[in-house]
């Protein structure tokens, strides 16, 4: 019985303490906002030297240890595939892709890389009540899946829908998508696999500062070659990887109407009322989560125990 009513008390605390944090993300919304780190790396992408050849998708693969694709990387027929209407995404076994666009007027068509964007003001990360995001000082936003209740408001908060789900374990929920190669190459000042592997030098890894100007530079030193605009400048507050396109970037399958300014900035009066119904669901995966987390450690501790009593 106890027990019970420890596990009562113990649920009912995590609702007290989600809604807790449901106002405490709205008072730190209030602050004034992240413009990033000032020496954070990025990667320009080159829109008009990608010619599909799916190495960087390769490389990631490899790089991540994530599964083998159903199709091998020199299989050109993926450009054709459509789920639900869409094309081609990231998901738990990928955390890069290459999609082709065919524009009208171009006799070439057009191939763009995807994965998550590293935002300056990660909504991700703001929209996170168990802090499972952190925007490091290289640029990256990483994630720790220890922390991570499954509850899924960052795939939501998103404008780019990257953030994808892992639904191949349901006990141990774990959001899958590009890290930047953050642990493995980025802290150690090596680009990502994706950038080193590109044959065509379409993609270009730097200090971001850097980078803004570099791609400044080929839009006017070349006139007509491309859209006067460089993606990710100043979407969503920013983004580590930014784009330059020789043709209008909707063609090219990105959403133009992403605001300039960071998400966070949109929400911050839904955030301070925000009905409770929207705190249960995050609070109940937390308390599951961290019940049979504790029960596993305590099945371990009496293991260890018994086997020193030997």
């Amino acid at each position: 019985m106890n027990k019970l009513i420890n596990r009562r008390g113990f649920l009912q605390g995590s609702l007290v303490a989600s809604a807790a944090a449901t106002v405490s993300l709205a008072k730190k919304s209030e602050a004034a906002t992240f413009e990033g780190y000032p020496n954070a790396m990025g990667v320009l992408v080159d829109l008009s030297r990608c010619v599909g050849c799916r190495s960087c998708e390769a490389a990631c693969n490899k790089e991540q240890n994530l599964p083998a694709p159903a199709k091998p990387f020199n299989d050109f027929s993926v450009f054709d595939e459509m789920q639900h209407g869409q094309k081609r995404r990231t998901d738990e076994t990928r955390y890069t892709i290459v999609n082709r666009y065919d524009i009208p007027g171009r006799e070439h068509p057009l191939f763009r890389k995807i994965q998550c964007n590293h935002c300056q003001e990660p909504a991700c990360l703001t929209s996170c009540f168990v802090n499972a995001y952190t925007k490091t000082p290289e640029g990256a936003v990483i994630y720790d899946p220890d922390v991570c209740v499954g509850c899924r408001t960052c795939m939501v908060a998103c404008p780019f829908y990257i953030p994808t789900f892992r639904y191949s374990s349901a006990f141990h929920p774990r959001i899958m998508k590009c890290v930047f190669c953050y642990d493995t190459r980025l802290t150690k000042g090596l680009p990502p696999a994706c950038v080193e592997s590109c044959p065509q030098e379409a993609l270009t890894f730097g200090r971001r500062s850097d980078l803004l100007d570099m791609g400044k530079q080929r839009i006017r030193e070349n006139p007509g070659a491309y859209v006067d605009h460089i993606y990710g400048e100043h979407e969503a507050g920013g983004t580590a990887w930014m784009y330059i396109s020789p043709a209008p970037f909707e063609q090219a399958g990105f959403d133009v109407t992403v605001p300039k300014e960071p998400i966070l900035n949109y929400v911050k009066d839904f955030l301070s009322i925000v009905p409770m119904v929207l705190t249960i669901w995050p609070a109940l995966f937390a308390g599951f989560h961290l019940l049979a987390t504790r029960k596993d450690k305590m099945e371990q501790q009496k293991k260890n125990e018994n086997e020193g009593e030997v």
